[in-house]
């Protein structure tokens, strides 16, 4: 199985009210029928092209040949399939020649896609991200030129940032780009795990790449952004030779093995010639807009990986015989299968609270971009844009930490097997692990929501989200059997309040910023708390129908059931490690050097 659909409803138009969004006139060729169309049409490409080949293009992984890189075929087929069902152009404006659908369910079909198979499935999200890039930035004729083979699926898209000696550290990139004729720029350089930077299915590959232009600010300022295809284009579309973008070698990963991860040479053998987006020494700020798309969507693959594996030890739970009650000794009776277990119900919830609390939080932020989107009003648009960038970090971090460790559990509930190949657990469990350092480890994460997000404005945002918490808070508390999760919830935003105030007034940044991950992880755990309170909040009003059938009963129990264990089980520790922010703990900053080996 690649998705629960009652729980995706449930969180589109129950918890989330999307309907609401499809009134707008941007979405009026929308509405509950075309959502579940095109989820039963990516459900059916997934479960046919993706699912069945995601073993073999693990264990298959590209190969450099002859200068060229070999993968099974399947990987080409699968795409082909998404493309021809204008999945490459889903959420494009339709000027732009998309179909202009909502980013909730772009969100929703290309988690589809992820699960199923997240290797094959990157090589679309890249495109996307990088086609939405260049609608926002690139001139008319770029646009014009390069957009319509993208969102066909004909030509592929890159983000190329990093470079061997630089990493993270963009202010240290050496790739430089000089002004040759017609406006274009001479790119020479090398960039390091670039995902998806060479493969033999898509006819181009369009990279966006981050350059300095001789002369320019030193550090960040003085990066710009770059659109470097693999083959020249001509004005009028045609293709011509190759640009001098040359395969350096392959970076075999532990997990998402299929797609091709590559260092990159531009411009070692001739001329690698690039057009500038916008202008110049603006890239950072440019390439944040597909970076914070892709933390978003890293976030919501990394759910994803987590939700194959909750599915599939759930199912494998429930048909695998072994033991016995424990009020129930005697060998001769019947053995029963594990999930009548209470440790693996326990493992099997705590699989569920972090997928499907991440899952409502990632629909939830992929509605606020569609929000914005609908959005005349300037001060509102602020807020809204406030509001999804204090959740970023939290989207892309909490799912790549907590739901990793859902597939450790999905393996526990296999026992041996779960750690073999003929089985999915421990593939997913890999692919997953990759999703911690994509787009920005933990630790970045935490400085940008602490350095950035909420000392930004003094943590207003900040106050303004729990004032939205505490709505919450109060609407469950008026249900009986939800009033200590709600007094639990609301103990917890006090508690993040306060530490964040004491982190802000803290005046030595390095002290303040050495507890910013720990800060980040507790604050992710406070706002998947809001997000299950919420539907067990929808739940327990659901349940007051008198003639529920009983898998509809069942299945609103099970949300009350799971907001019970995150408030129980996994909010405390969201208090614990706020006490440590709280007392603006050193030990780290403070650790010699000296006392580490090596």
């Amino acid at each position: 199985m690649i998705v629960d659909r009652r729980d995706l409803d449930f969180v589109l138009f129950e918890l989330l009210g999307v309907e609401r969004l499809l009134e707008r006139p941007r979405f009026a060729a929308y509405d509950r029928g075309a959502i579940r169309q095109m989820l039963d049409t990516a459900q059916q490409i997934a479960e046919a092209k993706f699912l069945p080949c995601a073993a073999e293009v693990d264990a298959d992984e590209p190969a450099f040949v002859d200068g060229k890189v070999r993968m099974p075929a399947a990987t080409g087929e699968a795409l082909r399939a998404f493309a021809q069902a204008g999945f490459f152009a889903l959420p494009f404006p339709e000027e732009a020649g998309g179909l202009q659908a909502p980013w909730f369910l772009h969100t929703a079909v290309g988690g589809l896609f992820t699960c199923a198979n997240t290797a094959i499935s990157n090589y679309a999200f890249l495109t996307v991200a990088a086609a939405n890039l260049l609608n926002a930035f690139g001139s008319d004729a770029l646009r014009e030129t390069f957009l319509p083979p993208m969102l066909e699926g004909r030509w592929f898209g890159t983000m190329c940032l990093s470079e061997p000696q630089a990493g993270s550290s963009l202010a240290d990139i050496r790739t430089t780009a000089t002004p040759a004729q017609d406006g274009l720029y001479r790119i020479s350089g090398s960039k390091m795990w670039i995902s998806g930077g060479e493969q033999e299915i898509s006819q181009n590959i369009v990279h966006m790449v981050l350059a300095k232009i001789p002369g320019g600010p030193a550090g960040t300022k003085g990066i710009s952004l770059f659109l470097v295809p693999k083959r020249r284009v001509g004005r009028d579309g045609t293709l011509g030779a190759p640009n001098n973008i040359a395969l350096a070698g392959l970076n075999h990963k532990m997990g998402q093995r299929g797609t091709t991860n590559c260092l990159l040479n531009f411009g070692e053998g001739g001329d690698c010639l690039g057009h500038l987006i916008g202008e110049p020494h603006r890239g950072i700020e440019y390439m944040f807009h597909m970076m914070n798309e892709a933390r978003i969507g890293v976030g919501h693959a990394s759910i994803m990986a987590a939700l194959g594996g909750y599915l599939y030890s759930a199912q494998y739970a429930r048909t695998r015989p072994q033991g016995r009650r424990a009020d129930q000794r005697d060998p001769t009776t019947p053995q029963v299968p594990i999930i009548e277990h209470a440790d693996v119900r326990r493992m099997l919830l705590a699989q569920k609270a972090a997928v499907e609390g991440a899952q409502a939080l990632s629909l939830y932020c992929a509605t606020l971009v569609d929000e914005l989107a609908t959005q005349d009003d300037a001060q509102e648009r602020r807020r809204l844009s406030a509001l999804l960038g204090l959740l970023t970090p939290v989207v892309k971090s909490w799912p790549s930490e907590h739901c990793l460790e859902a597939n450790k559990w999905a393996i526990q509930v296999l026992g041996g097997y779960g750690y073999t190949r003929d089985y999915p657990v421990e593939r997913l469990y890999r692919d997953n692990r990759l999703n911690h350092i994509h787009e920005g480890t933990f630790g970045i994460q935490g400085m940008d929501l602490l350095g950035r997000k909420v000392a930004g404005d003094g943590g207003e945002t900040l106050r303004a989200f729990a004032a939205t918490m505490r709505e919450a808070v109060a609407a469950a508390a008026r249900h009986p059997r939800l009033g200590e999760d709600a007094s639990r919830l609301a103990e917890a935003i006090d508690a993040l309040l306060e530490t964040a105030a004491g982190l802000l007034a803290c005046a030595d940044p390095a002290r303040r910023l050495a507890n910013a991950t720990v800060f980040l992880d507790a604050f992710g755990h406070v706002v998947i708390g809001w997000m299950w309170l919420r539907q067990a909040t929808v739940a327990a009003g659901a349940l007051a129908a008198q003639d529920l059938p009983d898998a509809e009963r069942a299945f609103y129990e099970g949300k009350i059931v799971t907001c019970r264990y995150f408030s129980r089980h996994e909010l405390p520790l969201a208090q614990a490690r706020l006490a440590l922010c709280a007392s603006l703990d050193a030990t780290c900053l403070d650790a010699p050097v000296e006392i580490f080996a090596g």
